[in-house]
């Protein structure tokens, strides 16, 4: 036993779906010193970087008997496929196997009709991409703590976890992390807009933009104080920062447009779940 967990995986981890998200949770599982050996992916689309890891023994489109037995399935197809390509997985999961979902919007009820094994539901964004993504995962009552452990270190792999008890919250943490960085890459691109409306050429703006919104994140992701005292610090009484936030803070202001965009994707998180 090693004090990396990613390298205590003894058994077969079966990847359904090497797309982005796939494909960055399997780079994210190598580099973190997964064996190669121990993986396995099905996608009917393998990419020419993926088929690039069979030297080093990941097995590519197995079916079940050359597969072995499966430790953990790893769902990443997209929501509207399951159904299709769940019929094909379930001959995979045994009732020892444990099945860890990133897909939004399926619950662990539907991914028990029809996959079965001990369901972990998880909602991972982007930036794991980077290594940096946060990721939100809720297990069903009969997954094991040995299997919860394996989840934790494979979603871990690309960023951070949290664990909540309450499955009825994933559709909010959906709305928040899962499609929050799509809001903050529209500040970049509407502060590079504004910026030239109010004169500035737009490769400069855009530069100005992307950088700015970068390194706030990178500032707030390294500081342990508040990101509203992150915001009074940068804000003069009086001065040019406090004149654009009273803009953005009044009425209607950015709370409220936030406010109601979560509530907008929250409430369609609820309907793919039907």
């Amino acid at each position: 036993m090693t004090n990396n967990p990613l390298q205590n995986i003894t058994g077969t981890i079966l990847l359904a779906g090497a797309g982005k998200m796939g494909g960055a949770m399997l780079t994210g599982w190598l580099s973190g010193g997964l064996d190669p050996r121990r993986v396995a992916v099905i996608d009917p689309h393998i990419s020419p970087e993926i088929t690039a890891l069979a030297v080093k023994g990941v097995a590519l489109n197995p079916d079940a008997t050359t597969a072995g037995p499966v430790e953990t399935l790893v769902v990443a197809v997209k929501p509207q496929m399951f159904r299709e390509a769940g019929i094909r997985l379930k001959q995979f999961v045994s009732d020892k196997t444990s099945v860890v979902s990133i897909m939004a919007g399926t619950t662990i009820a539907s991914l028990q009709q029809v996959c079965g094994g001990a369901v972990v539901r998880a909602m991972p964004n982007t930036p794991a991409a980077i290594g940096r993504g946060i990721t939100v995962a809720v297990a069903a009552n009969n997954v094991s703590a040995a299997q919860r452990a394996v989840a934790d270190a494979l979603l871990r792999a690309t960023g951070s976890v949290e664990w909540v008890d309450d499955e009825s919250l994933m559709d909010a943490v959906t709305a928040v992390s899962g499609s929050g960085p799509a809001y903050v890459f529209l500040l970049a691109e509407e502060l590079a807009r504004a910026g030239v409306e109010a004169g500035l050429p737009e490769a400069l703006a855009t530069k100005l933009a992307r950088e700015t919104v970068a390194g706030s994140g990178e500032l707030l992701h390294q500081s342990e104080l508040p990101s509203s005292t992150l915001r009074q610090n940068v804000t003069s009484p009086g001065g040019t920062t406090a004149a654009a936030l009273g803009v953005l803070m009044g009425e209607p202001g950015l709370r409220e447009l936030m406010i109601r965009a979560i509530a907008a994707a929250t409430k369609r998180s609820k309907e793919l779940a039907k």
